[in-house]
C-alpha cells in the first residue's frame, strides 16, 4: 500500500522517501485509533521500503508533534473493570505499541522525526525511535508521566539510556521538567534546530542528501551504532504495569480528565 489516508495518520512515498503524517486532533494523542493505524503502517513497511531509502515522521497539527498517550481513553477504559482486567488491558496495549515502535526502530531505512511544539510523553518516545530528530526552535520535550505516578511506557527509558547520558535521563524522568530544542541539541538528542515551521522542509532536504549514498552501507552503520535494548524494553512494560496497579495512578488520571483547566499543549 504505497498511499494511505486514515483517521489519525497518512503516508505516501515521494522520490524514495516515505512521509508519515500524524493528523489526529488536537495533538495526535496515542490511543487505540492511532495504534491501529500505526500497526497498518508497519505491516505495509515490507513493501514501502523496497522503493525508499528514508522515512520522515511529522505532524500537521499546530500544537505540536504529539502530546503523548490518550489519557482520557486510558482512564475511561478502566472504569467498571476489576484491577487485574484493567492491568491486562494496559499490558496488551503496551506490548502492541512496543512491537510497532521496535519495528520502526529497526527499519532498514534512515528515519527522521521532524518535530515542532509539544513533543511530550509517548510523543517524545515516538520521536526517540527515529535515527535523527530535527526540531524547530519552538519544540519542547517532556516526560510528564511522573505527575500521574507512572514512568514512560512506550520505550522511552531504554531508548534515552541508549542515546543520552544517565544524568539527563534522571533529570527528565525524576523532575518532569521540559526542555527546549536548543537544550535538546546541546545534550545530543536533536541533530538540527531550525526555524519555526522549517522542520519538515529541512527533513526533506536531509532525506534527499541520504539518497546519494549506498543504502546497504547506511543500514550496516545503523545496526552497528543503534542497538535495540529489547530486554530493557520488556522490563519497562513490567515496571509500568506494576506502578499502574497503584491507587494513586487512577486518582491522578481522574484529576486529569475531570480538570477544566486548559492543557498546556492546546492553542
Amino acid at each position: 500500500m504505497k498511499q494511505y489516508q486514515g483517521q489519525a495518520l497518512s503516508w505516501d512515498v515521494k522520490a524514495g522517501v516515505i512521509e508519515l503524517a500524524l493528523h489526529r486532533e488536537p495533538c495526535n494523542e496515542i490511543g487505540t485509533l492511532v495504534l491501529g493505524e500505526l500497526e497498518k503502517f508497519v505491516e505495509a513497511l515490507d513493501v514501502l521500503q523496497r522503493e525508499a531509502h528514508a522515512l520522515i515522521l511529522y505532524s500537521v497539527q499546530n500544537p505540536g508533534f504529539c502530546a503523548g498517550a490518550d489519557l482520557r481513553e486510558l482512564y475511561y477504559g478502566m472504569q467498571g473493570l476489576e484491577k487485574p482486567a484493567a492491568i491486562a488491558g494496559v499490558r496488551d496495549f503496551l506490548e502492541r505499541i512496543h512491537r510497532v515502535l521496535n519495528l520502526m526502530d529497526a527499519a532498514p531505512l534512515t528515519t527522521i522525526a521532524a518535530v515542532h511544539g509539544v513533543t511530550f510523553g509517548g510523543g517524545f518516545e515516538l520521536a526517540l525511535v527515529c535515527d535523527m530528530i530535527i526540531a524547530d526552535k519552538m519544540t519542547r520535550f517532556c516526560f510528564p508521566e511522573l505527575r500521574l505516578g507512572l514512568v514512560p511506557g512506550f520505550g522511552g527509558i531504554p531508548r534515552l539510556k541508549r542515546d543520552l547520558g544517565n544524568a539527563v535521563v534522571r533529570d527528565l524522568l525524576l523532575t518532569g521538567r521540559s526542555f527546549n530544542a536548543t537544550k535538546a541539541q546541546q545534550i545530543g538528542l536533536v541533530s538540527q534546530v531550525v526555524g519555526e515551521g522549517e522542520a519538515l522542509r529541512v527533513a526533506r532536504a536531509t532525506a534527499a542528501q541520504l539518497g546519494k549514498f549506498d543504502q546497504e552501507t547506511a543500514l550496516a552503520a545503523k545496526k552497528f551504532i543503534k542497538p535495540i535494548p529489547y530486554d530493557e524494553l520488556k522490563q519497562e512494560i513490567d515496571l509500568f504495569c506494576e506502578l499502574f496497579a497503584r491507587p494513586a495512578v487512577e486518582a491522578g488520571l481522574k484529576k486529569f480528565v475531570e480538570s477544566t483547566d486548559a492543557h498546556p499543549y492546546l492553542p
